[in-house]
């Protein structure tokens, strides 16, 4: 990961004027490697309040369709007929940034990422989100069926500006490129989430569980 920062030589006047102008502007020599902190570390000091944090130039990326997820219990059906029954799912779609790092609901990090897309873009920007509802769903026999959903997703692109009153690691501030992935709402970019049926035929060892006594020749619920 490439960082930058403003050398405290000059006062706090000259590393404000380097932090307005953002990285490009930050012409002054890197620390040595071993003064250097991680990604993680500056994250870590946003989230606790130590850095004082800003998400400069917030740039959304056009929305997508995320993956199918398992958000509901698995029906087996060891009759010899359709099964169908009422299944209740739920999901919870969660945001991360660009090495993995889940940015929680609530948090610092979410709170600072809201406020400057929305001070761009004029809306809202949320890490997370939730849903749930009920679906019927019909299993043919000797098969396992679960119902999946796919969430609307969007990524923010920015450059992190960590600010501190007291040089930290010999400097006031430091600055990182990150990109978060999230979830979008409903129809963003004309992209809507999908909530589908999926079944397969069961394994061998998932047949000789409809043998038991309390699985034979009926439907039955796993949860997952």
């Amino acid at each position: 990961m490439k960082m930058n920062s403003a050398m405290r030589h000059g006062g706090r006047l000259l590393a404000m004027t380097v932090a307005a102008c953002g990285i490009a502007a930050a012409t002054t020599l890197p620390a040595a490697a071993e003064e250097q902190p991680t990604r993680e570390q500056l994250m870590a000091d946003c989230g606790s309040g130590e850095g004082k944090c800003t998400f400069n130039s917030p740039k959304l990326g056009d929305a997508y369709l995320g993956e199918f997820r398992q958000v509901s219990d698995s029906l087996f059906n060891c009759s010899t007929s359709d099964a169908t029954q009422s299944m209740t799912w739920n999901d919870t779609v969660g945001s991360t940034d660009s090495v993995g790092v889940s940015v929680t609901a609530g948090g610092k990090i979410a709170g600072i990422v809201d406020l400057s897309v929305t001070a761009s873009y004029s809306h809202s920007w949320s890490s997370t989100h939730s849903e749930s509802s009920s679906l019927n769903m019909t299993v043919k026999p000797g098969e396992v069926g679960w119902i999946s959903r796919a969430q609307v997703m969007q990524q923010v692109s920015g450059t992190w500006q960590t600010h501190y009153d007291s040089p930290k690691w010999d400097h006031y501030y430091w600055f990182f490129e990150d990109t978060i992935t999230g979830p979008a709402k409903n129809g963003t970019d004309g992209t809507s989430n999908a909530v589908v049926v999926k079944s397969r035929k069961m394994t061998a060892q998932e047949k000789k569980s409809c043998a038991a006594d309390a699985h034979s020749g009926r439907a039955f619920v796993q949860q997952r």
